[in-house]
């Protein structure tokens, strides 16, 4: 059954009951014919690790008495962490992070820049910076000058996620502007209170500037199209540095760089409602308790709801569930539901959702105009580049998690291109934020999409950017906080998600994870897991992901032991990353105060040297 039948059925329905829709959350995939997943790779040893000889489980099954290293990694080995840093190095990131702990330095840091630039002029303020927090930060500024540190990283065992990280210095008012131009329809403005949409998915200029507590991410705000189509060029240009450093490197891109933040809302809001209207019909079998993807709804029962909804006469429900494989078990489970809406419709006929008032079907908005409808499809269609161009060049695009009234859209567009391309290997990877309640759900789901359909998964975990944002504006718009309640829950949160990752990895070796982390503990708890199931770094399936300057004493014994493991790598024009490197002093700030363990293994580390007769220290590679 088509969604496009599917939707002209409902909408020729002359008398819908009222629809009572309770609140919930949504995660949208596609579903297809399961199919059988394929095994691959046998799995080696790992270098510099303690080795205690265990039974390999062969992913083939055919190998019973190869025998695996157990994982055990010193993270307090300082010589190890820090084999790739000079002296200075070592000084300069000491100073890097003592600054980050001085309040009125961090709250006053762009103030503070602005002024060092007047008093030392352009070329002498580029040469501090580099010599502080650019250089601890920030790779260089343009993808010729990022390739020796690339190069150097490597040889100790660290790959590179490249990130172009110049972003425009908008005043907030400015932000707000681009953002109410770009997120109200010609139809809201026309006729505000006439579209039936709910207020999360609804721009709010005291929330215009997605700025506003964030310090981990970069925002991008929709100027044109001509703008879109540089981004995609920045994007592209990434991409292939990308390919040209490594053989195996990562590039990262986001949506709303990529075309009109106001379809990502719409469709976020239309995928929501119609998750929500599944939640409505499992809720009518008393089925509202089990877990979502238990969730079955029985085929004849649903066709009777259906009926008595008054959305058709049972003759054409019938048939809407005829032809696509649906409903050949005799259920309905939310992955078949979901498939109802296909990529292929119009982007206007997709804005089709319950009026949680009358019941009836209608359009999202009263009208959507021929340029609406072109700008929508050209997000689309840059995105669709990307994949082509990173497949093209070797590289695995990683999709950045943003907003939970942007991100259903999202991870449906990614999904769409993970449907597409990762069928031999993964190349699209999923970003999953697990601070949000629904992040293990949101998983599942799409775990068992890949199932079906047998592609690659590809996923990065992280804790989450926006939470002090996410509360706020949950809070005084009035809509459900999608933030766990505490860190504790939020760690927990990120652990089941990751073990669930690697069980699933143990059972069928086509899914993928980047544990995005600079929590010592979680990388632990990854190689525990790792060390129980079996599991190889050298099969690379779990990669392990850090920011530069950062963590060093996690992400380079890491990768001397074999490990994947990844820096995020910015670069860019020294005054056009001034705003990443605000953040990066902020969120240093926290990190530091609640932590002096990286200064203390800094510290540790000179000593050593010193002590040793290492004053001129120069990394050998």
């Amino acid at each position: 059954m088509s969604y496009t039948k599917f939707v002209a059925a409902l909408v020729r329905a002359n008398s819908c009951k009222k629809i009572r829709i309770s609140p919930g959350r949504y995660r949208s995939t596609v579903a297809s014919p399961k199919s059988q997943e394929e095994k691959e790779q046998p799995m080696d040893g790992c270098t510099m690790v303690e080795t205690v000889p265990v039974e390999l489980i062969s992913q083939t099954k055919l190998v019973k008495n190869t025998q695996l290293s157990k994982i055990h990694i010193d993270f307090d080995n300082t010589q190890e962490a820090y084999r790739s840093k000079n002296n200075i190095e070592l000084l300069r990131s000491l100073l890097v992070f003592k600054l980050c702990t001085i309040d009125v330095l961090v709250e006053k840091n762009k103030e503070l820049m602005d002024l060092c630039k007047k008093l030392l002029g352009q070329w002498m303020f580029n040469k501090v910076m580099k010599m502080t927090f650019y250089g601890q930060f920030v790779a260089g500024e343009d993808h010729n000058s990022i390739k020796p540190l690339i190069r150097k990283n490597q040889a100790f065992g660290v790959g590179a996620v490249l990130d172009y990280s110049v972003e425009e210095d908008l005043t907030q008012e400015e932000a707000e502007k681009k953002e109410m131009d770009s997120c109200v329809s010609e139809a809201e403005k026309e006729s505000p209170d006439a579209a039936h949409r709910e207020r999360k998915y609804k721009a709010h200029r005291q929330f215009g500037d997605r700025r506003g507590g964030v310090i981990s991410a970069r925002t991008y705000f929709y100027a044109d199209e001509a703008k879109c189509d540089n981004q995609m060029e920045t994007f592209i240009n990434c991409i292939k540095a990308s390919g040209g450093a490594s053989a195996d490197g990562f590039s990262a891109i986001k949506m709303t760089a990529l075309g009109r933040p106001q379809f990502l809302l719409q469709f976020s809001e239309v995928l929501v409602k119609w998750r929500q209207f599944f939640k409505f019909l499992a809720e009518q079998q008393g089925k509202s308790e089990m877990m979502v993807l238990e969730q079955k709804l029985e085929l004849e029962q649903l066709k009777e709801s259906l009926t008595k909804l008054g959305v058709g006469a049972m003759d054409d429900i019938e048939n809407w569930f005829n032809g696509e494989k649906l409903g050949l078990s005799g259920t309905i489970d939310l992955l078949d539901w979901n498939s109802l809406i296909n990529d292929t419709t119009k982007i206007s006929n997709l804005l089709m959702v319950p009026n949680l008032e009358t019941g009836q079907l209608e359009p999202l908005l009263n009208k959507f105009t021929a340029e609406e409808e072109r700008q929508m499809k050209r997000m689309l269609q840059r995105v669709d580049v990307l994949a082509k161009i990173a497949m093209e060049n070797g590289v695995r695009l990683m999709v950045d998690a943003e907003q939970t009234y942007f991100q259903p859209a999202i991870s449906r567009l990614t999904l769409e291109m993970q449907r597409k391309f990762n069928r031999e290997k993964p190349i699209i990877f999923n970003t999953y934020q697990c601070y949000l309640k629904d992040a293990y759900d949101n998983v599942t789901v799409d775990v068992e999409l890949s199932r079906r359909e047998g592609w690659y998964f590809g996923a990065k975990l992280v804790r989450g950017a926006y939470m002090y944002q996410e509360r706020a504006r949950a809070k005084e718009i009035g809509y459900e906080d999608p933030i766990n309640p505490d860190y504790e829950a939020t760690n927990r949160m990120y652990h089941k998600c990751l073990e669930y990752l690697l069980e699933e990895i143990e059972h069928s070796r086509k899914a993928n994870i980047m544990v995005a982390t600079h929590n010592e503990d979680t990388v632990k708890f990854t190689l525990q897991k790792m060390n129980e199931m079996d599991l190889s770094p050298t099969e690379n399936k779990v990669y392990f992901g850090q920011l530069l300057g950062m963590c060093d004493q996690i992400s380079f014994p890491l990768g001397q032991a074999g490990f994947p493991v990844y820096k995020y790598v910015p670069y860019g024009p020294v005054n056009e990353v001034i705003p990443y490197l605000s953040r990066r002093a902020q969120e240093n700030r926290g990190f530091m105060k609640g932590s002096q363990r990286e200064r203390s293994l800094l510290w540790k580390e000179l000593k050593r040297r010193v002590l040793g007769g290492q004053m001129f220290y120069k990394p050998v590679y």
